[in-house]
């Protein structure tokens, strides 16, 4: 199974490089990593969401010859979700199942504020309402003279995602949302709308970056919910074997 993970705003996609080590063998963690940062950084940042989901796919295409899942945070949600959507566009297996954390369902979503760039004091004003970054690292111009460009970016294309109705995902969704963080549950809850399989909502205590204050739980559950779509994908096969999908009651 390999589970392909998009980073937040302002993150790099080796956030998820310690999942290798706490996920089970059987589950091959794959970060994936956004153009301008980390070992993509001599590359232009992106600003659209959704042509750099097409330009994701395309690269991913070829991995995809196994099941897979994707996951992604915050922004990363979005990306991922229109990620799946490419993927399948271009032929692609359709995922195990999409794992959405820290944002609201695309067709509830208003990013209208940050479709103008942010100064860098907006930026990390954004930061300290988020609850994620140090304050040390705040307050050090050269990790901020690195970090802001990229933030800039991001928030963009936060504000360029612009949700385009289609049928729902064939997959299973499960989204994670924080107690604490400005995502109601009911913005939560409308990523219900975009799957015609199984859907699934954990609430876990923390604020906007519960992915690393609860990450023991969270990946507890992604595990969980990866060995269940596995092991009904397999029980299918074996009933399509003896003549047949046999209905699920």
């Amino acid at each position: 199974m390999r589970l392909f993970c998009l980073p937040y705003s302002g993150g790099s996609a080796m956030v998820y490089a310690r999942w290798r080590r706490l996920l089970p063998s059987w589950i091959e963690v794959q970060p994936v990593e956004w153009p301008g940062r980390g070992a993509r950084m001599d590359e232009p940042l992106a600003t659209d969401p959704r042509k750099l989901a097409e330009q994701l796919a395309s690269e991913l295409h070829a991995q995809v010859d196994r099941p897979y899942a994707l996951f992604g945070h915050s922004l990363g949600a979005l990306v991922a979700f229109e990620l799946a959507h490419s993927l399948l566009d271009r032929g692609a297996p359709v995922p195990v199942i999409l794992f959405a954390s820290g944002t609201e369902a695309p067709a509830v979503r208003d990013g209208s504020r940050w479709r103008l760039p942010l100064s860098d004091e907006a930026l990390l004003n954004e930061l300290r309402n988020l609850q994620g970054t140090p304050d040390e690292a705040l307050s050090n111009p050269e990790i901020m003279r690195a970090a802001l460009p990229v933030l800039r970016a991001d928030f963009l294309m936060c504000g360029a995602y612009s949700y385009r109705p289609r049928p729902p995902l064939p997959c299973a969704i499960h989204v994670f949302g924080g107690e604490d963080d400005d995502t109601g549950y009911e913005s939560l809850m409308a990523w219900k709308r975009e799957t015609l399989a199984e859907f699934s909502l954990d609430i876990l205590p923390g604020h906007h970056f519960f992915i690393h204050t609860q990450q023991a739980r969270m990946l507890d559950l992604i595990c969980s919910a990866l060995s269940r779509q596995s092991n009904r994908s397999q029980s299918e096969l074996r009933d399509h074997g003896q003549g047949g999908l046999q209905p699920r009651i």
